[in-house]
């Protein structure tokens, strides 16, 4: 197992200077329709700590500085967005994303959320995916503490990597002691 000295240099050695002086992903942007609703469903839904930043926007984050700018649509109208351009939410274990799956299913109509897959182990993670009111796509998915960091850990793969059914996943940590 390497240290987090040995991390940290393999991480640096990785990094890139990029031309443009690049130094941190901020943020991502979501559209919405209802500002004030959309709002109340990532604070009371979602989890995420909220900040109204203009009358037709605010911002989002959770566990973390990047942030998610989310702005009402200037024509009301707006596409559905793909399953590969979803939102990704951690959650600690496997019985964690089912328990989520079910509270999804239950506030289904409440929240207005529209597709809803099941639970399954892909991408080396067990997880499902929804559509929110706004048709924006989010996963929930059970990480070890970090994230996707632990594919940082690992290197670069090659053929079907992390997409192979009988990828080696790593467990979250609450599953570790089981």
């Amino acid at each position: 197992m390497a240290t987090a000295s040995q991390k940290e240099d393999t991480a640096a050695l990785k990094r890139r200077e990029s031309p443009l002086k690049t130094r941190f992903y901020s943020h991502a942007t979501l559209e919405c329709f209802d500002i004030d609703k959309t709002r109340q469903f990532f604070e009371e839904f979602l989890g995420f700590e909220t900040v109204q930043m203009a009358d037709v926007s605010f911002w989002a984050r959770m566990g973390g500085d990047q942030v998610i700018v989310v702005v009402k649509s200037p024509t009301g109208k707006k596409d559905d967005m793909s399953f590969l351009n979803h939102n990704g939410l951690d959650v600690e274990t496997d019985a964690d994303v089912d328990a989520a799956w079910e509270i999804i299913k239950r506030d289904k109509e409440k929240w207005g959320i529209g597709k809803i897959t099941k639970p399954i182990v892909q991408h080396g993670t067990y997880c499902f995916y929804f559509t929110d009111m706004d048709g924006n796509m989010w996963e929930i998915l059970s990480n070890p503490e970090g994230g996707y960091a632990w594919g940082f850990d690992l290197g670069d793969q090659s053929g079907k990597g992390h997409m192979a059914r009988d990828f080696d996943r790593p467990q979250a940590a609450s599953e570790k002691s089981s």
